[in-house]
């Protein structure tokens, strides 16, 4: 099966998925920006953070298929258990924002993160297990050192925020500050990416997908 349909479905999700959490943003009463930042200053940072997950992911993902030409039944499965996890961010997101930030949504947010992450490498597990030892994506991850470091720090967000100071605000700051620096760590281009995609354009001239 050719990844086409795959791609243009998730693209469809994580479009819609953009568009529910702007949906959610609170429209000012007035027309000043301290009624901006009243209304809606906490919600568009919980946005833009979240907004920035979903491009990492599509960016991601795209780059994934570019180095993969045939998906099978698993690889369908896997990428629906990513999408799903993907479709909970507008509801932890604007859950974590009309709490102000309490420690339970903050916990669930994290969890949602590292749910969406662990969906994403069984991915690409499945994708390597299926093409064999010589699979472009397993060369182009490569020991996926930028994977490993955003599992230890969504679980160290999490941790902090169920066990630091529940009643203040500390674990909770931590918990933040863990899931800012996975998305700047992503936002950064993963050069292995475009290298391998590069190759394989060139070692396959004929081939447009």
């Amino acid at each position: 099966m050719s990844t086409n349909r795959l791609e243009a479905f998730s693209d469809g999700v994580m479009a819609i998925i953009i568009t529910v959490m702007v949906l959610e943003l609170t429209v000012p009463s007035g027309h000043h920006l301290a009624d901006l930042v009243h209304a809606t200053g906490i919600g568009l940072l919980t946005y833009l953070l979240s907004f920035v997950y979903v491009g990492i992911y599509w960016n991601n993902h795209h780059h994934m298929f570019q180095l993969t030409k045939q998906i099978t039944g698993g690889a369908l499965w896997a990428n629906l258990a990513m999408l799903f996890f993907l479709s909970l961010f507008p509801f932890t997101t604007a859950w974590m924002d009309d709490s102000r930030f309490a420690p339970t949504p903050v916990v669930l947010y994290g969890v949602d993160l590292l749910c969406a992450a662990g969906a994403y490498l069984v991915l690409q597990r499945v994708i390597i297990r299926m093409e064999g030892p010589g699979s472009p994506l397993r060369a182009a991850i490569g020991a996926d050192v930028k994977g490993k470091v955003s599992a230890v720090l969504y679980l160290a967000g999490v941790l902090a925020a169920l066990t630091i100071d529940r009643d203040g605000r500390s674990g909770v700051w931590i918990a933040l500050s863990c899931y800012v620096a996975v998305a700047v760590l992503w936002i950064v281009p993963d050069r292995r990416m475009d290298r391998a995609v590069h190759r394989a354009t060139r070692d396959q001239p004929g081939e447009s997908r």
